[in-house]
């Protein structure tokens, strides 16, 4: 690429999901009825988590550690892209941008989690005699702390490499958030090759490594469930994996098909409706995937409405399971 010139740029502008005045107000609601959906979704499970008893192991600390992944990803891009959708000004300041696209890369840690989670489900099914000993809470902690600062030099790098890039023929961005391709194609500045190079060589590592891991850990569980002789059995691993591995085909799908495709299938109406996918659907639907297939979870939250309806219909003062005071001394 040519070098063009350049003017210093002091913020960008989006050019939004469509140009149809008459579809932001659909756009708004769609948009907000998907972020509120997921707040809900992902907030409740962290709370769930958090003060259910019975919800604290392992398992359950890396989802909650999703959850929160999902409530950061989608709240550092949907409030913009509704606000975009309501008023005309779409723009951003430039330093607005780059914390945007750190918080966004930084969330690219989930790739890292589920990863874990999938290390977590084959210890658990593999040996489960050892499984308390081989996943401590020290080790649950060292696991997640790892993923966290592989995720903070994952977007420390791609930030740094691509905000030193000079801006100025054009502060347009033909998308709804501070991405790659769209920062890279109003660049007046060569994206030379060591850059290319190390962003697609530390992205690529990422990816690769919790693939394999992933794939390793599922088929060792798969061999280790054809050899369960109880039908039971067989059925409460797969029932225990099935909402995982459909969080991983989801999201490494979803980043698959937007940066490793070739070039000349590139689209950017395709890329937008990809990106309000993985940064908007899929952390909606990880709380359902998770609730609707975890039986504990499942319990823990109709423990959780009981106590809230006996709490609310029992009468004041008087606690479920002990005879009323009021009642008792007539007896007396």
């Amino acid at each position: 690429m040519a070098p063009r010139n350049c003017t210093r740029v002091t913020g960008f502008i989006f050019r939004g999901i469509t140009d149809i005045l008459k579809l932001q107000n659909i756009l708004f609601v769609f948009f907000f009825a998907i972020y509120f959906c997921m707040l809900v979704g992902n907030v409740w499970m962290i709370v769930l988590i958090s003060v259910d008893s019975q919800l604290h192991s392992s398992m359950f600390f890396f989802l909650s550690n999703l959850s929160l992944l999902d409530v950061v990803s989608s709240s550092v891009i949907a409030p913009k892209v509704m606000l975009s959708s309501l008023v005309k000004s779409k723009d951003i300041y430039f330093s607005g941008c780059v914390v945007q696209f750190f918080l966004f890369s930084f969330c690219a840690d989930e790739l890292c989690l589920l990863a874990v989670t999938a290390y977590n489900r084959f210890v658990a099914i593999c040996n489960p005699l050892l499984y308390n000993v081989i996943m401590s809470k020290r080790v649950c902690f060292q696991l997640v702390a790892g993923s966290y600062l592989c995720a903070c030099a994952n977007a420390t790098v791609h930030t740094s490499t691509e905000f030193s890039l000079s801006f100025g023929h054009s502060n347009v961005l033909d998308h709804f958030f501070c991405d790659i391709c769209p920062l890279q194609e109003i660049a007046c500045s060569d994206f030379c090759i060591n850059k290319r190079l190390l962003v697609f060589l530390f992205g690529s590592l990422i990816e690769v490594i919790t693939i394999v891991t992933n794939l390793i850990s599922y088929i060792l569980i798969i061999v280790t469930m054809l050899r369960i002789r109880s039908t039971k059995g067989r059925r409460k691993a797969f029932y225990t994996c099935t909402s995982h591995l459909t969080a991983v085909s989801m999201f490494h799908g979803t980043i698959l098909f937007m940066y490793l495709r070739p070039s000349a299938n590139y689209s950017l109406d395709t890329d937008k409706m990809a990106s309000v996918f993985y940064t908007m659907v899929i952390p909606m639907l990880n709380p359902l995937i998770y609730s609707l297939r975890n039986k504990d979870v499942k319990d823990s939250l109709r423990r959780a409405i009981e106590t809230k309806l006996r709490a609310h219909f029992s009468p004041k003062g008087v606690r479920i399971g002990q005879p009323n005071p009021s009642k008792a001394s007539l007896h007396t």
